[in-house]
């Protein structure tokens, strides 16, 4: 049998979908976690080499670096459903943009944080104004703004809308966030923070920051969809199939 996508997109079509999901996505999570923080505390050297060698507190990057990825790559799933939404105007769009925002929010947090404790070890300060710093806190910013005005907007299609409008325009910042960490030229782009060169990695270490990103990546999914179903059962609250779901659910 063939899998129906449009019908996917209806709200009613996809929560169930998005409830057998979760606990998938969940184990999943478990168990890619498990793994890379094994591998990245026992199967790796105890010294970042390089000519910047860092001893055993450079095990943060199996946080941060996935964060930092994770933090990137959903903004740019936030805008693509966003836009989705808007040019077809697909409601289950907006809400899944909607219920990916916190978790991307998240992420950029977690980037920061880690961020700033490996920074007082490395360079002796928690925070430097240089770009690399500055593009992550401003997508952080972006995050908080894109959940802030959907709150502040009480008809929610004008709150898509909008809301919608502003992720678009915020996404300027995942480009820069990415040329300044991976300047090709060095000389052009002075900063602390170190270039991103994952040729130069030990293979142990480079395999458990991947398995990381990859149950990073699992979590997005599973706390999304959970999200996602919650927005769904509040937006479609007059529906006969919520009224219905809800009665089996809370029989009197």
């Amino acid at each position: 049998m063939s899998l129906n996508w449009f019908k996917l997109a209806s709200p009613a079509s996809f929560y169930p979908v998005a409830g057998r999901l979760v606990p998938l996505f969940w184990i999943l999570t478990v168990g890619l976690l498990l793994l890379g923080f094994y591998w990245g505390f026992f199967q790796t050297p105890d010294q970042l080499g390089g000519s910047n060698a860092q001893k055993e507190y450079y095990r943060i990057i199996f946080i941060h670096v996935p964060a930092a990825w994770m933090s990137m790559w959903l903004y740019m799933v936030i805008v693509g459903w966003a836009a989705i939404g808007l040019v077809f105007n697909t409601r289950l769009s907006f809400m899944m943009a909607n219920a990916v925002a916190p978790t991307g929010a998240i992420f950029t947090f977690l980037a920061l944080w880690t961020g700033a404790f490996w920074g007082r070890t490395s360079w002796g300060t928690y925070w430097d104004w240089d770009p690399r710093l500055t593009s992550e806190l401003v997508l952080f910013f972006l995050y908080i703004g894109y959940i802030a005005l959907h709150s502040a907007i009480d008809d929610t299609r004008r709150a898509d809308r909008a809301s919608g409008l502003l992720a678009i325009v915020g996404l300027v910042m995942v480009p820069v966030i990415y040329w300044s960490i991976n300047c090709p030229d060095p000389t052009q782009c002075a900063a602390l923070h170190q270039r991103s060169d994952l040729t130069r990695i030990d293979g142990n270490i480079l395999f458990s920051m991947l398995i990381m990103t990859l149950g990073f990546w699992m979590y997005s999914f599973a706390t999304s969809f959970m999200r996602l179903r919650g927005i769904i059962l509040t937006r479609e609250a007059e529906s006969a199939w919520v009224r219905e779901l809800l009665s089996q659910e809370n029989p009197k």
